[in-house]
């Protein structure tokens, strides 16, 4: 007989509280999140102080809420999975503390989840992962391809030099004059456009998997000005369709360069960046080009949740890591495997 595994999930990296609870790794029973967008909004960017006081207010109500939702007590738990790191620190803290409160009280393991790690996961609350797979992860802070052999072992192949994609984004939203968050303006303006400004596209050596986005929103910033100064119009639609290009066409050819090397048996994306239209669409159509089969969470979970969190605390659980109530946060915490020596807080 089969004994069900009920994991509570806590995230907060950045400037969502989230908290989730996720039945045997796959099933989503219950996912709650409170954003701060509109709060950072009118600052055009997340301010870490005003993002650790948000999450100081709601992660107590999130957690009960996710509780409540799932018809659950904490005797029905079998751990509290909690972001470790990489984030700001402030919103680490909060997490944290609020995960080993609850472990505490309740007589429960606590688990540490790399964020990253938890965003790989997000893909299995949709389908089974099959190995030897690649993930592609996009997101504000991160651009990486990490190859999976197995539950738990992560390959960095690839990984940004400076602008992480997501950065990228929302720089060039700025410049463009475009609100916050600037990603999906972007991919908004560039699906509708009828031209593109054309801009570099950053390979560096011929056999990196490593990505470059820096460059790319300095053009911009050129573009923009030197048309300005000559007395031209700029045209948000045209110029958010090619930067768009430029970075779709990057991380579509070299995510395929990857699955091709590596003779992966899946390509899964990850991370906030997943959610752009434009690359969901030009890696659906390569990887249906190669035949190799690919899959992206929905928007939902491609966003900071809690639930991604669960998924990966479960397979964790499984694997019989554990943290201690000495956990604290690391917001330069590194993606390391979850059998590897230098895990210094948890303990098989």
């Amino acid at each position: 007989m089969t004994t069900d595994i009920y994991i509570l999930g806590i995230e907060t990296s950045c400037d969502e509280t989230a908290a989730s609870i996720i039945k045997n790794g796959h099933e989503i029973v219950s996912n709650v999140v409170a954003s701060q967008i509109e709060s950072q909004k009118r600052f055009g960017g997340v301010v870490p102080e005003i993002a650790s006081r948000h999450h100081v207010e709601q992660i107590t109500l999130v957690i009960e809420e996710a509780m409540e939702a799932a018809n659950l007590t904490p005797s029905d738990l079998n751990a509290v999975a909690v972001t470790e790191g990489p984030g700001l620190v402030g919103a680490l803290l909060i997490g944290i503390n609020a995960a080993k409160a609850f472990a505490f009280a309740n007589g429960l393991p606590i688990i540490g989840v790399h964020h990253i790690a938890g965003h790989i996961y997000a893909n299995q609350l949709m389908q089974p992962m099959v190995f030897p797979l690649l993930a592609l992860i996009v997101s504000g802070g991160h651009t990486e391809l990490v190859v999976m052999k197995e539950h738990g072992s992560f390959e960095l192949i690839g990984e940004t030099r400076d602008d992480a994609a997501g950065e990228a984004y929302d720089k060039v939203a700025r410049v463009l004059g475009l609100p916050y968050p600037g990603g999906p303006q972007i991919d908004k303006l560039a699906l509708a456009s009828d031209d593109a400004v054309e801009f570099p596209r950053a390979w560096l050596e011929p056999e990196s998997y490593d990505f470059s986005f820096s460059g790319l929103k300095s053009a911009v910033i050129n573009y923009k000005h030197n048309l300005e100064q000559k007395g031209g119009t700029v045209i948000p639609e045209h110029v958010a369709a090619g930067f768009q290009q430029s970075v779709v066409e990057v991380l579509t050819t070299k995510t395929v360069r990857a699955a091709q090397q590596y003779g992966v048996k899946q390509v899964i994306a990850a991370g906030g960046v997943a959610a752009n239209k434009g690359l969901r669409t030009s890696l659906d159509a390569a990887f249906e080009k190669e035949g190799v089969p690919f899959y992206v969470p929905p928007i939902s979970l491609c966003t900071d949740n809690a639930a991604m969190i669960a998924a990966a605390g479960t397979q964790m659980y499984l694997a019989g890591i554990r943290g201690n109530m000495g956990m604290n946060g690391r917001p330069g915490m590194p993606l390391t495997s979850w059998n590897a020596n230098n895990t210094e807080i948890v303990e098989s």
